[in-house]
């Protein structure tokens, strides 16, 4: 594809992302389908909630179009669509109703199976120098890994925007790398999910006038999984940027469910101790928090991605020094511990709060 036609489907994709918000919103406040504050929200008072699958609808019918014209490949395509509809109907589900854990997880295992079939499983696992084929073990940890990036996308969703930003960071940096390493189409569809991303954030950025929701942020975990596998089976050496790139996401969340499995916190309940929701509290501000967020991906995280793109022996090594410093702020804010940090002088009723929804308030 030409650069023009890229940046117009990225425009198109923006444009009904962002106008597709609107309306969903619409609907859901005449529906009162709104996520009401609690002692585990970071959010002061009723917000809709589901407004990502504006994002499902504007992807997906992107890849449907990407993959009947050639431009990705069927296999990708299917596993993104079946197993991205059933994750965000899922999602959708637990947005309206509400959802055992149990039935949750199990639907997320029946979509990653079905993506991993449709992608013909993962492929050998790049250790730097040397690629190791893995056999059926290699298929079992991407099942669990898929299932496990799709959740974890859903718990870091916590604060307004930073479920949109960092699909934007990760999404837009990983198609430079996919069109370095000559995957063009596969960086086409990546670049769609950037537009599709951005327009939900002119709705979501703080403060929020609507939430992801589950039906999102799920979506979002699984779709950034598909494309690791995806990728590093047609180039190995691509897992490594493309965890570097996820890192703060996957660091955050796997050292927040390590701490409440071992002090036996129940967790697969909702709470408020990831260290970005500390963050939020310490600095009393969501757009700040987001912010750093999408700056530690430009400026730290990419290029480390990049030095594993263009010296695929040491991405290994890179990984490991770029996550270091993600894992020891982590700590330092308190992933998985339940007190909060309490600094700033704005008031936490302020965070959230939706600017037509806190004008009828005053009014």
């Amino acid at each position: 594809m030409t650069k023009g036609s890229t940046v117009a489907i990225i425009v198109t994709a923006f444009l009904a992302s962002a106008l597709l918000t609107a309306r969903v919103r619409r609907y859901l406040l005449g529906r009162k389908v709104l996520d009401m504050p609690n002692g585990r929200s970071s959010h002061s008072v009723a917000v809709p909630r589901g407004g990502g699958a504006s994002i499902v609808v504007v992807f997906l019918l992107a890849v449907l179009w990407l993959a009947q014209r050639g431009i990705m490949s069927g296999g990708v395509g299917a596993a993104l669509v079946g197993g991205g509809l059933l994750i965000a109907t899922v999602g959708m589900f637990d947005d309206y109703f509400g959802l055992s854990a149990r039935l949750r997880l199990l639907i997320h295992f029946a979509a990653a199976a079905w993506a991993l079939w449709q992608l013909d499983g993962v492929g050998p696992l790049h250790l730097g120098w040397i690629t190791w084929d893995w056999g059926w073990g290699g298929q079992v940890v991407a099942l669990v890994g898929l299932v496990w990036m799709t959740n974890l996308y859903n718990f870091m969703d916590g604060i307004d925007g930073i479920a949109g930003v960092e699909s934007i960071c990760a999404s837009g940096l990983g198609a430079l790398l996919l069109t370095w390493v000559g995957l063009g189409g596969l960086a086409t569809g990546t670049l769609v999910l950037t537009g599709a991303s951005a327009g939900f954030l002119v709705w979501n950025w703080q403060p929020a006038k609507i939430f992801m929701g589950d039906v999102g942020s799920g979506f979002l975990g699984f779709v950034f999984g598909v494309l690791v596998i995806a990728s590093a089976r047609e180039r190995p050496l691509l897992l490594w940027p493309w965890l570097i790139l996820l890192s703060v996401f996957i660091v955050d969340s796997t050292l927040t469910l390590l701490r409440r499995l071992i002090t036996g916190a129940r967790w697969y309940e909702a709470h408020r101790s990831h260290a970005y929701q500390h963050a939020a509290r310490c600095w009393s501000s969501h757009s700040t928090i987001t912010l750093t967020i999408a700056t530690v991906n430009t400026i730290w995280l990419f290029p480390f991605a990049l030095g594993a793109c263009v010296w695929p022996a040491a991405g290994p090594l890179l990984a490991v020094v770029a996550l270091a410093p993600l894992v020891c702020t982590a700590l330092h804010y308190g992933a998985g511990r339940g007190a909060p940090i309490t600094k700033g002088a704005r008031p936490k009723a302020e965070i959230g709060v939706p600017a037509d929804m806190a004008n009828s308030q005053s009014a």
